[in-house]
């Protein structure tokens, strides 16, 4: 040890004690997150008739390392549809207190009906009000949707809402060009 390693280490000290703080001023000037942010609050999708895309698989469970997502899958009937297969998400909760935002359960969902919104802001007092529950976490009615459960309107096979889907133009021939 030299004779000069403290001077190196107050030399360090030095040189940030007169630079000027940077402030965040966090919560009066909302934070903006980048449009490809991964870490919200979760949200259970929609088809564009209102039958939930949840599926009750229980995937995205067992693919939480921290044990946040309660599932439990119902059967449904003719005579209430949740959704178009055979089950649905009968009961589905996140616990927000456990929810580390990895994002390992919106990657296991088959049916891609589990994502994550730009939204953290997901603080509370009350232990409770951080077990969110289906009610909770669905994503809104849109114009055109009817709330479950009725019958399937986009076809007559769950076929029809997760392997066809909505048809797009293409935007590019078989050459890969695009088309005029």
């Amino acid at each position: 040890m030299g004779l000069l390693d403290p001077v190196k280490g107050f030399g360090v000290t030095f040189s940030t004690m007169f630079k000027k703080v940077v402030t965040e001023e966090y919560p009066e000037v909302p934070k903006v997150t980048a449009p490809r942010f991964h870490g919200g609050r979760h949200q259970l999708n929609r088809h564009p008739d209102g039958l939930e895309k949840c599926i009750g698989c229980e995937l995205c469970a067992w693919a939480c390392p921290a044990d946040a997502i309660y599932v439990e899958g119902g059967d449904n009937t003719e005579e209430e549809r949740y959704s178009p297969g055979e089950r649905y998400g009968a009961i589905y909760q996140i616990n927000y207190l456990r929810c580390i935002g990895c994002g390992l359960c919106v990657e296991a969902c088959p049916t891609r009906s589990l994502t994550m919104l730009n939204d953290f802001e997901l603080a509370d007092d009350s232990r409770q009000n951080l077990i969110w529950t289906k009610e909770e976490l669905m994503g809104p009615l849109l114009p055109g949707m009817e709330q479950p459960p009725h019958p399937m309107r986009l076809g007559e096979t769950e076929t029809d809402y997760y392997v066809q889907g909505p048809t797009l133009e293409p935007r590019y021939g078989a050459t890969g060009e695009e088309e005029a």
